[in-house]
């Protein structure tokens, strides 16, 4: 979450990390948010500035904090915030400071906010957690519809995310263009209500075109009820009001043990995620 995995850089086997990263001079000018100084506190050493601060390294430490909780990760005996292995076991060490019990997602949660002093980060950092906890463990197979809608699905995995594209026929291009900017005439794949529409066609089942029309066929189950009123199989909704079906801005296909199958949106491929990586649950709808 700190680096984005140290996106752009090259880690070499040592775990050292090149270019470095550094994060804004935390001068109080209000770059990268930050409007409070922080003065130098290691000459320099790690972040190439002795006046003020830099965050340093891919899990973005001060240096003052990385001096009181750096670990030799590579144990090569170099203490480094610039270096992958180093870094990652200095976090863990922060993180698990004061007797915290990790395996307790409250403590968990706690932990991470001691590092950033923002709860829209916890949320973040928490729902990279449970998709990284669902990879590689996908649900059993339904039988019957539920299992011809859910395997349709789950056949598209890796498929790009297309703004406006495919259908009940498979993936298309898609039209322009998505808030973000993607033009979906350049990109074959899915956006999500596509990507459900084309899983349902297995089962006999039309779909209207959008998410917030599709949450209007079958049983609605209403948000108050919880995950666990849902089914494999089962459409599940996000929205900015939950009980709103015109404010829904996605649906995925449930599958199962907290994860869905999806098209998150431009630039991710239609993948399996956990029902929490999208804060705003709209409930969801049963059509089988």
């Amino acid at each position: 979450m700190e680096s984005d995995h140290a996106s752009g850089r090259l880690v070499g086997v040592s775990g050292d990390i090149q270019p470095l990263i550094m994060g804004p001079r935390l001068d109080g000018s209000g770059a990268g948010g930050n409007t409070t100084a922080i003065r130098d506190t290691d000459g320099g050493h790690w972040d190439n500035d002795t006046e003020f601060e830099r965050a340093v390294g891919p899990f973005q430490f001060l240096p003052e904090t990385f001096r009181a909780y750096g670990k030799d990760g590579n144990k090569d005996g170099v203490i480094n915030p610039h270096n992958a292995d180093d870094a990652a076991a200095s976090a863990a060490v922060y993180l698990c400071g004061k007797g915290r019990n990790l395996g307790d997602r409250e403590e968990l949660r706690k932990a991470i906010h001691t590092y950033n002093l923002s709860w829209a980060y916890v949320d973040d950092v928490m729902s990279g957690i449970d998709r990284y906890d669902s990879l590689g463990r996908t649900p059993s197979l339904p039988s019957g519809n539920v299992g011809a809608v859910v395997q349709a699905a789950l056949a598209q995995q890796g498929l790009p995310y297309s703004w406006g594209g495919g259908g009940p026929s498979g993936p298309t291009t898609g039209i322009c263009c998505s808030p973000g900017g993607q033009d979906g005439r350049t990109v074959t794949g899915f956006d999500c209500s596509g990507l459900t529409q084309y899983a349902y066609a297995k089962a006999g089942i039309t779909l209207p075109r959008t998410a917030a029309m599709q949450a209007g066929v079958g049983q609605r189950i209403p948000a108050s009820a919880g995950y666990n009123a849902l089914r494999p199989g089962d459409l599940i909704f996000y929205g900015y009001s939950p009980t709103a079906d015109s404010t829904i801005h996605h649906v995925g296909i449930y599958l199962g043990d907290g994860k869905m199958i999806n098209a998150p949106r431009p630039g991710k491929p239609v993948r399996i995620d956990p029902v929490t990586a999208m804060p705003d649950y709209a409930g969801g709808a049963r059509l089988l």
